[in-house]
């Protein structure tokens, strides 16, 4: 389930970048939880098209994690964040929001 949830982050901050049809079909796939019969109906394609579909496109937003690292990033600074937030140590909140802003 984690991998999944991982995934649908991924989509998050890189779905914009697939085609129309590459991200109807992941949404479909990873937020709707249709079964490749019922994708297979809606898009006009095989199951088997629809499965590499999904296979390719996943592979796709780990390509561009893999490039990027936004989705890194962004867990990073959430992680920094959350300690500040949870800190009563001043010196070590300023030191942490600082290095967020030097990262950005």
């Amino acid at each position: 389930m984690e991998e999944k949830v991982h995934d649908g982050l991924l989509f998050d901050f890189y779905g914009e970048l697939l085609t129309e049809k590459q991200q109807s079909i992941y949404r479909d796939y990873a937020f709707e939880d249709l079964s490749l019969s019922e994708m297979a109906d809606e898009f006009s394609m095989s199951r088997q098209g629809i499965s590499e579909m999904i296979h390719r496109v996943t592979k796709l937003l780990h390509g561009y994690e893999d490039k990027l690292g936004l989705l890194a990033e962004y867990q990073r600074i959430q992680t920094l964040a959350r300690e500040i937030a949870e800190s009563d140590d001043l010196d070590l909140c300023h030191s942490k929001a600082s290095e967020i802003i030097r990262q950005l």
